[in-house]
């Protein structure tokens, strides 16, 4: 059972925007940075990264979810934000593309060799490549599992959903592919024994889960590879609560081959009736302003260095 929080604070630590000028408003607060000529400001990258802060009964417990593409960006981020990495009880990396764990090797340099526990679907390992119709190819390395044990990180593989921080997080595991709207990546690839395979569902993509007292669920997602709407009501089947106080991270609708999911997500988007609705990363230009116009209440404009509180 997903145990009900008191509070939940999620603070964006990579994102693909950065405006270190715009303003807050209520429970949602902006970095302000107070020098521009300090050595260490933050920086936004392609990719994805979320700090998540629990809080009940009086205690707090924080994990990452999420590393970004670059060794050092996360890291700096971190340190700006003035976050102590010897707090954290774990990490949980939505899937295995760079842009969502290139992050780890400058967080285990900053922490040092302790024994951190790091949920991973098993999946996540394999060799990935967007095949475009050019001939041309994005490679998407994967994580070293080698590498990451030999930092000291305590590997978890977790195909199915499964409880961090004494039952007060949920991590989806493989998500249920229900709507018929949401197909994929078409032109994804993994490499197999026979050389390079069609991958179009990337079934190692997982969400985040958190079920705040008289609020509903916050959830975080770092592509929705498996459909926006497919983690939502994942989500609400896994947790047994159909209230939605935030979704949070990448909704993958930019590009002409998921142009046409925007509507119907957003059309289902305001169904579930969702308090809060953060597009962040690769959710693209034109689903950021359908969903701003359509839902300007709920809507939040990502950037680096926001935290949300629920």
């Amino acid at each position: 059972m997903l145990t009900a929080v008191d509070r939940v604070a999620v603070t964006i630590v990579i994102d693909n925007f950065l405006d270190v000028l715009m303003a807050g408003e209520d429970r949602v607060t902006r970095y302000q940075a107070q020098d521009f000529g300090a050595p260490e400001q933050l920086v936004a990258e392609h990719g994805f990264s979320a700090l998540v802060t629990v809080e009940h009964a009086g205690d707090r417990q924080t994990l990452l979810y999420d590393a970004g593409m670059t060794p050092h960006a996360v890291a700096r981020n971190l340190d700006v934000l003035e976050v102590s990495l010897g707090d954290l009880r774990a990490i949980v990396i939505s899937h295995g593309h760079a842009d969502h764990h290139g992050g780890l090797e400058g967080i285990v340099r900053r922490r040092g060799r302790t024994r951190l526990p790091l949920l991973i679907h098993p999946d996540a390992w394999r060799e990935r490549r967007v095949a475009l119709p050019t001939g041309a190819e994005i490679r998407l390395p994967p994580p070293s599992r080698h590498d990451l044990q030999a930092e000291g990180l305590e590997v978890v593989e977790e195909r199915a959903h499964s409880l961090l921080l004494d039952g007060k997080v949920l991590v989806s595991g493989q998500v249920e592919r229900v709507t018929e709207f949401e197909g994929g990546f078409p032109i994804h690839q993994a490499r197999g024994d026979a050389g390079w395979e069609p991958d179009p569902m990337i079934w190692d993509d997982q969400a985040l889960i958190i079920n705040v007292s008289d609020h509903g669920l916050v959830i975080l997602s770092g592509c929705s590879h498996a459909g926006a709407i497919n983690v939502l009501r994942h989500a609400q089947r896994l947790a047994g609560e159909t209230r939605v106080a935030g979704f949070i991270g990448g909704l993958h609708l930019t590009g002409g081959l998921f142009e046409s999911r925007i509507q119907p997500t957003v059309t289902a988007l305001q169904a579930a009736e969702v308090t809060r609705v953060v597009p962040a990363h690769c959710t693209g230009w034109k689903a950021v302003h359908a969903i701003a116009q359509a839902m300007p209440e709920a809507f939040v404009q990502s950037a680096v260095g926001t935290t949300l509180t629920f």
